[in-house]
């Protein structure tokens, strides 16, 4: 029985690591349905959110040692890149959801530690409980993150306090978290917080949200000789499409748009 729960409640897919009396810790297999559930998303057209969550007392509190390391021979050829991308399985994990043409959002509580965090930073958004603590443990076991760490902090902090964090490994809290630009916003119900983001989402063309979310992924790193191509590339395709008129009509009449199935 899978250990992540997916399931799909007005057009919005829930996501949640259910471990609970592990505080949702990682299992290899746990790793594999997190990409196979980031995958599944990629295609449903009918999505206009994702919603990542942890049952129980924590988010997740990282790769849990003592399931994975009976393992070892699966953990090898985990770190082996896959041939359609530069990711292994480890990394997919987190940054799969990059390529998800919707907006994901992680809800965190309790513990978000280790590989908890990197899956957390692959989001696009995090809201926090004020309680949550966070680490990048990798550092207690003499390691480094390898779940795709290196590319989502680089986009979120300075390089000194991704740094620190990794040689560290020491906790903070979701305030310092906030300071440090990791996570987006801090609430008593960080899933309300969510949902308020999903509702403001929902308003806009499901087309031009993935344009979006899908210009930056692919521009973040690069100068404008870069960009500006797929900034050009991306609006084209907008003007052409179905949704980009009907909130065009709906603009002009000042009308609730009503939007077709996300085409790009």
């Amino acid at each position: 029985m899978s250990s992540i729960d997916y399931d799909v409640r007005d057009n919005v897919a829930h996501v949640r690591l259910n471990r609970p009396d592990k505080h949702n810790g990682l299992t290899l297999d746990m790793l594999d349905d997190l990409a196979k559930a980031a995958d599944r998303a990629g295609k449903d057209r009918s999505l206009r959110a994702v919603i990542l969550s942890g049952e129980g007392k924590s988010f997740c509190s990282g790769l849990d040692f003592a399931s994975a390391g009976k393992e070892r021979g699966r953990i090898l050829r985990n770190l082996v890149p896959k041939r359609s991308s530069a990711a292994n399985n480890f990394q997919a994990a987190g940054w799969a959801w990059r390529s998800v043409p919707v907006p994901v959002i992680a809800v965190i509580h309790g513990h978000c530690y280790g590989g908890g965090l990197q899956i957390a930073l692959g989001a696009d958004f995090r809201f926090s409980t004020p309680e949550a603590d966070y680490s990048i443990l990798e550092a207690k076991w003499g390691l480094i993150p390898d779940m795709s760490l290196s590319a989502s902090i680089a986009q979120l902090t300075t390089i000194d306090v991704a740094k620190r964090l990794t040689m560290t490994g020491e906790m903070f809290d979701a305030r310092q978290a906030l300071d440090w630009g990791l996570i987006s916003g801090i609430g008593k119900d960080p899933m309300a917080l969510a949902d308020e983001l999903v509702d403001a989402v929902k308003q806009r063309s499901p087309d031009a949200v993935a344009a979006s979310k899908a210009l930056f992924e692919n521009t973040w790193y690069s100068g404008s000789r870069l960009s500006f191509p797929v900034e050009q590339a991306l609006q084209v395709r907008l003007l052409r499409g179905k949704n980009s008129a009907i909130a065009r009509k709906a603009g002009i009449a000042k009308e609730t748009p009503r939007f077709v199935e996300r085409q790009l």
